[in-house]
């Protein structure tokens, strides 16, 4: 088991993973960061990485982990997003993965949480609580208006609690699990870079305000 990014490149190879991966997230020097504000911190009780929402125009928020590829497998991770302190009224605490990163990080997938619509007292918003697109050529307004309710869900949010992650990388292929759950909250069989190889990194929506703890990147069958 690797616990530090900076051995994981002979581990972590084109395709599929080579071999499983974890990675504490303890310190800031582990991803090449953009777009954000960067520390690490104690958030409920663990020790987290924080990540705000900074970015200047035509930035992508992103905190890519340095010298991790893949095109298959499982990524695990314990995050909470909450707006931030002078968010404005459209925030959510939008906070996801990414994944198939491109280099340039100009190209790649990414299956996010917006954690205050999971308990909303609007049903139209708790639909939307689970989101997938893919940057730059599918966002999810792109996504909702030409294939309505394919590409986003509900599940049981709470604002700024922690939530684990599961997502199973396959082919064109991702799935979804949460907090443990048996089956997948969201199913993604078009994934629209389709069979690809890249980064993986943690995502931060506009106006959020996020931590992530324990991220593991392991093999599939």
């Amino acid at each position: 088991m690797i616990t530090r990014v900076s051995l994981v490149a002979a581990f972590a190879t084109l395709g599929a993973v080579a071999a499983d991966l974890t990675i504490a997230l303890d310190r800031t020097d582990q991803l090449e960061v953009r777009g954000l504000k960067s520390q690490v911190v104690e958030y409920r009780g663990r020790r987290a990485l924080e990540l705000t929402d900074a970015r200047k125009p035509g930035e992508n928020p992103l905190a890519m982990l340095k010298d991790v590829t893949m095109r298959d497998g499982a990524i695990e991770i314990d995050m909470a997003g909450a707006p931030a302190a002078d968010a404005g009224e459209g925030a959510r605490g939008f906070v996801g993965i990414a994944f198939r990163v491109a280099p340039d990080a100009q190209r790649f997938e990414y299956i996010y949480l917006r954690p205050t619509n999971g308990r909303a007292d609007d049903q139209v918003r708790r639909n939307h609580s689970v989101q997938y697109a893919s940057h730059p050529d599918y966002p999810w307004e792109r996504l909702r208006k030409e294939e309505p309710e394919k590409y986003e869900t509900y599940a049981d949010l709470e604002t700024g609690a922690w939530t684990k992650v599961r997502i199973v990388v396959s082919g064109p292929r991702a799935r979804l699990y949460l907090n443990g759950a048996a089956q997948p909250t969201l199913i993604v069989n078009d994934l629209k870079l389709g069979n690809t190889d890249g980064g993986i990194a943690l995502w931060v929506g506009p106006g959020t305000q996020a931590h992530f703890a324990e991220l593991k990147v392991s093999k599939t069958d």
